[in-house]
């Protein structure tokens, strides 16, 4: 992809691309759900043939470029966004500040002395400004959500394992999580429904189902019961005002007691938990620790000094402390929180790099850790016309619930768009999608697993799509099928079969999902000696699917090492 150094705003980005090659080379989909909408992805976030630096050109340098775009990328363009670039973020995404980068610290978009708020300080900025409609961020510890607040944006902390991470470069792999800015939570949510679906190569994806109706309209939120907000008058307000929106809209305050969610949170750097982020670019750090700049390389060496038993206490400790936390959960129905408790200048947190930032994280780390899902929105702005936000914090699956709250909470606040001026547009129905409307009135659907023809733009396809079938999921059977190539038809018809442990492969396949009221007519078209039966994935769980009796192998040819029908097929041309 051609690309250049970006002329745009200061350290914003570090590559932008012309948008002649964004559009020409990187959109895959004219037609789709996000056409005409352009994007920018972290840094951190591989973009095929441009180098993906972590904000260390050093890194890049060692690391090969990427020849393939990450998952989530991909499943943007081929929705038809077009990405026009690469941005700015705290080294290896250790930062919540935005200044940890030799690239330039990234200004905020109201005032220019202060920060834009990090990791993924140049995600936030681009869409505060307006430069793209939406961008990529990563979340660990509230990087997908400070810049959010500090910036007058939306940012959304999806489920983990919602939004794959392959071809992120990781943080702490086990807890990241890829994030959306939007300037409305109605985009925000329209991204991610393009960008969810299960990917088997990435070891911490999950299928999850999100619960698909509102809160309650007495809804209980709870809040820490004290609250620091460093000597910040004017964020303490603000946040009082958000308390008081809330309950206006239906909400009944409940005090928590916050001491145990600050202990999960200080686990993140201060015990072995931070194994994991020199565990992360070890082989990189361990040649080229110099090259990293402080206090990045304080955090990430620190990770060399624990065992393995001192993660495995520090896990243990993690786990008492959420079984002392759940029961929170019996009385309230989310939580709130100040995104950032303050707002500091660029030279007031170069001055004190540490102890600043970790202020800006006061209520953020410990989400992730506990599998929650969040969302920052712009709250109001403060007196010195700085952004404040609020994040509202769910347990796993509770993302729709928490926008729908969070897109009227949004709308009350009578803010206009990021740092755009433009007001907000009207509100859309979050449940409106009828593959995330309530189960009460949402059509009877049935999946299957294709493995042959029946894959996307094979010649069988359109079956699929005449019947209004949907692309769940691209992934892969469990190791325990052998695929074969029947004789009798040209081309050959695809025969998938399972076999006895440890002689079979995983086979990549696809998950469609259709009426159920179309699938019997589906299921008349497929000719003996092929027939629906029961597939298990490669993440453990089963689908109906296509498999084949044995009696059909007699003279057919064994394909299994091709790992699935689109590259056979592909080898033979």
């Amino acid at each position: 992809m051609v690309h250049t150094k970006s002329d745009g705003a200061p350290a914003a980005w570090i590559t932008r691309f012309d948008t002649a090659a964004a559009t020409a080379s990187a959109v895959s989909s004219a037609a789709g759900a996000l056409a005409g909408l352009s994007f920018a992805a972290k840094d951190n976030i591989d973009v095929a043939g441009v180098p993906s630096t972590a904000a260390c050109a050093e890194f890049a340098a060692f690391r090969a470029t990427p020849s393939s775009h990450a998952y989530v990328v991909q499943r943007l363009l081929d929705a038809g966004a077009a990405c026009l670039g690469k941005t700015n973020l705290d080294q290896f995404a250790c930062g919540l500040n935005g200044t940890r980068s030799p690239y330039g610290a990234v200004p905020n978009s109201f005032d220019a002395r202060y920060v834009s708020g990090g990791s993924s300080s140049g995600s936030a900025y681009v869409v505060a400004t307006g430069q793209v409609d939406f961008s990529l961020g990563t979340d660990t510890a509230g990087s997908g959500r400070v810049p959010a607040g500090l910036n007058n944006i939306v940012g959304l902390k999806p489920s983990r394992g919602l939004i794959s991470a392959r071809g992120v470069v990781p943080a702490a792999q086990s807890i990241d999580c890829v994030s959306i800015f939007a300037r409305t939570v109605a985009l925000a949510l329209e991204v991610l429904h393009a960008a969810k679906g299960f990917d088997a190569a990435d070891p911490y994806a999950r299928q999850l189902e999100l619960t698909n109706v509102p809160y309650p309209k007495r809804f209980r939120f709870g809040v820490p019961s004290a609250l620091a907000f460093f000597g910040d008058d004017a964020s303490e307000a603000a946040f009082a005002h958000a308390i008081a929106r809330l309950k206006a809209m239906g909400g009944v305050q409940v005090a928590i007691d916050y001491a145990p969610l600050a202990e999960i949170a200080a686990l993140l750097y201060d015990s072995a938990l931070v194994a994991e982020r020199y565990a992360a670019v070890r082989e990189f750090f361990d040649a080229h620790e110099a090259e990293v700049m402080e206090p990045v390389r304080g955090i990430l060496a620190a990770g060399r000094g624990y065992s393995a038993a001192d993660l495995v206490e520090a896990q243990i400790k993690l786990r008492t402390l959420a079984q002392r936390v759940a029961p929170m959960w019996n009385d309230i129905d989310l939580l709130l929180v100040p995104t950032a408790p303050t707002h500091y200048t660029i030279e007031a947190m170069q001055a004190d790099p540490v102890v600043l930032n970790r202020n800006l994280g006061a209520y953020t780390n410990f989400v992730n850790l506990l599998d929650y899902a969040a969302i920052s929105v712009p709250s109001t702005l403060r007196p010195d016309g700085m952004p404040f936000g609020i994040t509202l914090i769910g347990l796993c699956g509770s993302d729709l619930q928490l926008a729908e709250l969070g897109q009227r909470y949004h709308h009350a606040s009578g803010l206009t768009q990021g740092a755009t001026g433009e007001p907000l547009p009207a509100p859309v129905d979050v449940f409106a999608n009828a593959s995330t409307a309530p189960a009460t009135s949402a059509p009877a659907m049935a999946r299957v697993a294709v493995v042959g023809a029946h894959l996307s733009g094979m010649p069988l396809n359109s079956q699929l799509a005449d019947r209004g079938a949907t692309l769940v999921a691209k992934t892969q059977s469990a190791p325990s099928y052998r695929l074969y190539a029947l004789p009798g038809t040209v081309p050959p018809k695809p025969g998938m079969v399972r076999v006895a442990p440890g002689e079979g492969v995983a086979l990549e396949l696809e998950v469609w999902e259709m009426p159920m009221a179309q699938y019997g007519s589906f299921v008349a078209l497929i000719p003996a000696p092929l027939g629906i039966g029961t597939l298990a994935l490669a993440d453990g769980s089963s689908v109906q699917g296509f498999v084949c009796e044995a009696l059909a192998l007699d003279g057919a040819e064994d394909i299994s090492h091709h790992g699935g029908w689109r590259r056979y097929i592909a080898s033979r041309s």
